[in-house]
Formats: structure tokens, sequence, C-alpha cells
């Protein structure tokens, strides 16, 4: 059976790429499309899709009333189309419950291949959950507290789809006694991650900053990998480049965790929340084979499981937990510094 998809969007022209593009793609289908929310909600139960693409600026409702109601009414995940003129909007539209975002493209002649791809691995990893074996059928995987390090200088968190309200979730809990650094790869566009770091400073108690070049480590501060830029870690200072893309993405937090793991060796906490792909996993590795600690959000829990499975495929990953739990152990990681 074919992923069912609405298109709601208040432009001809975009309904009708997107329609294109998804006529080219095996197991996704259009089922409707509409021009603005009030539409939407009245065709949303009488066409049961099994996905929508919502546009975030359009008349009579917009993005953001018509997401409100969506997911008050229904578990049908949302993906927002964002201009990059709508980054702040787009960052609030997933703290209140959309799955994902994709960047309307700049320009349909160079951009258009990379959309229809990214339109593709969002649909089918957010319907399918990008479904990696269950811990239950994983062994030799840690579930308890025992051997969790006291003694850690610094934390490496990556994620993606469903990352960002998961992301807000966790750093708005973090005690203001954190007295070291935090690294933080979201998969997320060049623009996005400005807004988004200022959205995460707003929601802590502690300082959020989007990485920059020659940037200085310091204790008590969170670092945001900025978008399309990869983020190590070198002499104690930030270093970006706009290498090629690893898994598909950049910022990989790969890249981040193996720096990482370097500096900070057996003092490191890895932690992959949700998202899809598989960026992390040989990071991850690193880390482990560095003596450090790896902590992976469950799969219940996720929005999508790629990533933090792929992890524990691996066989490197300490702790599968919530991402409630999550937020307690680094709670209690933090405090006992």
């Amino acid at each position: 059976m074919a992923i069912k998809l609405f298109v709601v969007d208040d432009s001809a022209f975009m309904r009708r790429i997107i329609t294109d593009i998804v006529a080219e793609i095996d197991g996704i289908e259009v089922v409707g499309i509409a021009r603005n929310g009030m539409d939407a909600l009245d065709i949303i139960p009488k066409l049961k899709p099994d996905i929508i693409t919502l546009d975030i600026e359009m008349p009579k409702l917009n993005g953001i009333e018509t997401l409100k109601e969506i997911k008050k009414k229904y578990q049908i995940p949302v993906i927002m189309l964002s201009s990059f003129t709508g980054t702040d909007i787009t960052i609030e539209a997933l703290q209140l419950g959309a799955e994902d975002f994709i960047a309307k493209p700049k320009d349909l002649g160079s951009d258009l291949g990379e959309f229809k791809s990214g339109l593709e691995m969002k649909i089918k990893s957010v319907v399918y959950g990008d479904a990696r074996p269950r811990v239950s059928d994983i062994k030799k995987v840690n579930t308890k507290t025992l051997g969790r390090p006291k003694d850690i200088e610094a934390i490496v968190i990556a994620a993606s789809t469903g990352g960002p309200k998961a992301l807000v979730y966790l750093i708005s809990q973090i005690p203001k006694e954190l007295d070291i650094p935090i690294f933080i790869v979201q998969h997320m566009p060049r623009d996005f991650t400005t807004s988004f770091a200022n959205r995460l400073d707003r929601e802590s108690q502690v300082k959020v900053v989007e990485a920059s070049q020659d940037m200085i480590v310091q204790g008590g501060v969170i670092y945001i990998a900025p978008g399309d830029y990869h983020m190590t870690i070198e002499n104690n200072r930030i270093n970006l480049d706009d290498g090629e893309k690893l898994h598909g993405v950049r910022p990989a937090a790969d890249f981040l965790f193996k720096s990482a793991s370097k500096r900070y060796g057996g003092k490191l906490l890895g932690v992959v929340l949700t998202g899809m792909g598989r960026d992390g996993g040989d990071g991850m590795v690193s880390i482990k084979k560095a003596g450090g600690y790896n902590i992976a959000q469950n799969e219940e829990t996720c929005v999508v499981y790629g990533m933090p499975g792929n992890a524990v495929e691996k066989g490197v990953v300490d702790e599968i937990l919530s991402l409630e739990d999550i937020s307690t152990s680094l709670n209690q990681i933090i405090k006992v510094k």
C-alpha cells in the first residue's frame, strides 16, 4: 500500500511541484490537496491521509493554527514546508508537534533534486519509523545504570527528525549548575539553526549559542552546530568546515563525536536521540573505544528510531532510555560534578 499524502499549500505552483515530484516516487501518492488550513481541516476526515505536508504562510488559517488543530484531533504526522524567511515560525511548529520540516527550494533548477530526495526520505522515515531491531532482539545492551561515569567533562548529542522538540525538553531541564560544555548536532539547514539556538537559549537556564569558527569552548555553555557546517573540537576551540556531506547530512554528528572522543577520552558522554539515518553510530564507536559512555533514546519515545537503532546495532550503547529518563540521567551526571 502506498503512503497517502495530503498536500496543504496556498501556492498552486507549489502544490503542482509536490504532486509532480511525488508522482515519480514509488510508494507515495498524493490523495488530496488544500489551499488553506480551513479547507484542510474539512478534508482530512474524509481522506484519512497517512501524512500531511503543511505550508506555514496561508490565508484564512495559517500553518501554525492548522497544525494545532490537527494535533488536537488526529494522530497524523505533519511535515512543515518552510521558506527561509520563516525560520522562527518553523521552530515553533516543531515544538508544537510537527514531526519535521523541509525548506522550499530557492532555485527549482538547482535545488529540485535535493528537495525531491529530502521529501521522499522524510515522508517514508516518519511514516515507517525507520524501523530497526527492537531492544529485546539486541544482545549485550546494558539498560541499567551500573558503571555510569561520575567525572564527565563534556556531553555530545546527535538528533534529527523529532530532535528539536526532544532537545527543547532536554535543554530546558538542564540545571543552572552546569559547568561542562554540551555540543549538539541537530540536522538542520543554514539559518534555521540560528533560530533554533535562540529558542533553546530562551527556554534554558544556561547559555545556548550557535557555534562559530574558533569559538573558545567554555564550561556551562551549550553549543549548537550551525546548519551546513560540520563541527569539531580542536585545541579547545570550535572548528567549522563545509566539507563533503556525511550520510547525506552536514553537519554530521560522527565528526563531532570522533573529535570529542580524542579531546575528552573516557570522560565523554555521547547521546543519540530520535532521527532518521545512521549518523552518530560510528561516532559512538569512537567514544566507546576511548572509554566514554553512550546513551540512546528508546524506540518507544522516538519519532524515528533510525539513528539510535543504528548505534544499538553496533553494540556500543551502554543505556537505552526514554527521553524523560535521559533528561533525569543527564541532570544527575551534571549535579554530581
